[in-house]
Parts: C-alpha cells; structure tokens; sequence
C-alpha cells in the first residue's frame, strides 16, 4: 500500500471512529488514582467530564472501570500484596470508586449502574445474554453502564489483563462501533517512552501488526508491560471491524477530539475490510 493510499485509510477510520454512535471507553488505574493508591478527584472529574462530552453528543458510552483494587489499597493497611488480598482489597476500592463516579456524574445530572463480571460471563451465552440485555436497558433509560471484572473472584483477572481484554469482548459483543483505551501513556511507542528519550509515538496499527507487537513485547517492563494487553485487545476490536484507540487519559479534552477525527493517541485500523484499501 503507498504512502498515500495508506495515509487515505487512517483518515476514513479516524472519521469511522468520530461516527460512533456506541462507544465503549476503558479507564486504567492509573488513570484514576494517584501515587499513592488513593483515587485522585481531578482525574476522576476529568474521565467523567470526557465522557459527558460523548454523552453531549448523543453517544451512548460504556465505560470499563478499573481502580477498585488500587482504590482499596489506599484506604486500609493491608501489609504485603498476595492475590487473597488484591481480592479483598477490591471490594473495599469497588464502594468507594462507585461512590466517586456517582458524585461526579451527578455534576452533569447523569445516573450511572454498576456491573461486576468476569470472562466466564462473557463467554457463557446464557450469562451473557443476561449481561447484554440489562447493558442494553439502561442505555435505554439514558444509564451509564460501569463495568468492572469481578475482582473479588477473577484470581486470573487479577494477575493479567486489567480489563484490557474484558473491554475488547464487551466491545465486541454489545456491538460498540468504537473502543478507547485510555492509559497514562499517549499511546503504542516504538520504544518503552518512560526510559527511551527517543521513543516515537506509532500513529496508527493496522496491517503492520505484527511488527508493532514485536516492538511492544521487545519494550515491554513490569511497569510499562500493560500496554501489550492494551495492544492485543485494540486488535481484537479491530478484528471484529470495530476501530479502536489508544490514548492518554490526561490529554486535553481527549474523547472530544476522536469524536471530531483529531489525530490523538494511537489509531487502531478494522482489518476484516470495513475500510476500503
């Protein structure tokens, strides 16, 4: 593909991505709270303001919510992290992360609900169909659905994916027409940026996957190592024609800009022919 046809291909998803009519949003820990596990208000504010300028717009938004664990790590003194208490931990944060979304919708006079899975939820088709009926009910009733895994009994949610691929199913099976994942990095780098001065944001993924996933396993640390999950559950969306992107919670505005076909982040191209190449 020219560079041309290739940049032609990234617009058309930028302006598939701004058409969204159901768009799923996955907020990260990090994106919620501060250096000390405690949730941070002004982020919380600033997620939920972001996510009101979609509602504003006559989106329907999903969010996926993690921070309950790291919520509840910063209201008790819980000693050494074992995966018994990260599940404990969770039900503490899970209270109290509700409770502060509920303050901040309530700004904007917006009503929200909580919904508490797992994959096996997902997976199950008699469960899921319960959980895409009552998502389905209060969009209708003009409801923001927050979703979370099910800390509290997902030990293997607990050690790996942080949502990220929950995110990606919900997308996939609610039938969302976007999935943004929003991160305390700008988006996928050609090199870990928090210790490469010379890491350059990728603008966007599409039939050079699988480059991109070498350069992210090759970068990847314990701390900067939740992007690969970021990574495999944007391809999935991807995959099932759903555009999607990476991006940093902070940025200015940052929902906005997608809904206005802004460059922002790291774009996601749908690979099962949506987009005309």
């Amino acid at each position: 593909m020219s560079d041309a046809a290739e940049a032609d291909v990234v617009e058309q998803t930028r302006q598939l991505a701004a058409g969204a009519e159901r768009v799923v949003v996955k907020a990260g820990t990090n994106s919620l709270t501060d250096e000390e596990s405690n949730l941070d208000d002004e982020k919380v504010d600033k997620l939920v303001d972001d996510v009101v300028s979609l509602l504003d717009r006559g989106k329907e938004v999903i969010l996926v919510s993690s921070g309950a664990v790291g919520a509840g790590k910063g209201r008790i003194d819980y000693g050494s992290d074992t995966v018994e208490k990260s599940q404990a931990l969770s039900t503490i944060g899970q209270s109290h992360l509700m409770r502060r979304y509920t303050e901040s919708f309530e700004r904007y006079d917006r009503k929200i609900a909580q919904a508490l899975v797992t994959q096996h939820d997902l997976e199950n088709p008699e469960r899921f169909t319960n959980f895409k009926n009552t998502i389905e009910t209060l969009l209708e009733w003009d409801v923001v659905p927050i979703i979370n895994e099910n800390d509290a009994i997902a030990t293997e949610e607990i050690r790996i994916g942080d949502n990220d691929m929950l995110s990606a199913s919900v997308a996939i099976g609610v039938d969302a027409d976007l999935l943004v994942t929003l991160t305390d990095v700008g988006g996928v780098y050609t090199a870990n940026p928090k210790h490469d001065d010379s890491a350059r944001l990728i603008e966007a993924v599409g039939r050079n996957y699988d480059e991109i996933e070498e350069i992210v396993d090759g970068s990847s640390t314990e701390e900067f190592g939740g992007i690969q999950t970021k990574v495999r559950g944007a391809r999935d969306a991807s995959e099932h024609g759903i555009p999607a992107v990476i991006a940093k919670s902070t940025e200015p505005d940052v929902l906005e800009k997608i809904a206005t076909a802004k460059p922002v982040g790291t774009l996601f191209v749908p690979v099962n022919g949506v987009i005309d190449d």
